[in-house]
């Protein structure tokens, strides 16, 4: 399995999931990933609790950065 950088990880908190409560849990902190298409729609790819990756209006989200240390741990699990 290939490792990601955990440069290249991005992280987002959800703070709306009134659409989506089986797939998204309010305060949960998600991992983003890189999808230039979605977000010229304003959409945004995150992986969800069905542990897949979906595209969300990117207004249910707030990016956050997250301390290195949890960057790393994220990355060896990715």
């Amino acid at each position: 399995m290939k490792q990601k950088s955990s440069k290249q990880i991005k992280f987002v908190i959800c703070i709306d999931n009134s659409e989506f409560p089986a797939s998204l849990e309010q305060f949960k902190v998600y991992r983003r990933l890189p999808d230039p298409d979605a977000e010229q729609d304003g959409d945004i790819r995150i992986i969800d609790e069905s542990g897949e990756d979906y595209l969300y209006a990117s207004n249910f989200f707030v990016a956050i950065k997250l301390p290195q240390t949890v960057r790393d741990m994220y990355a060896q699990v990715a």
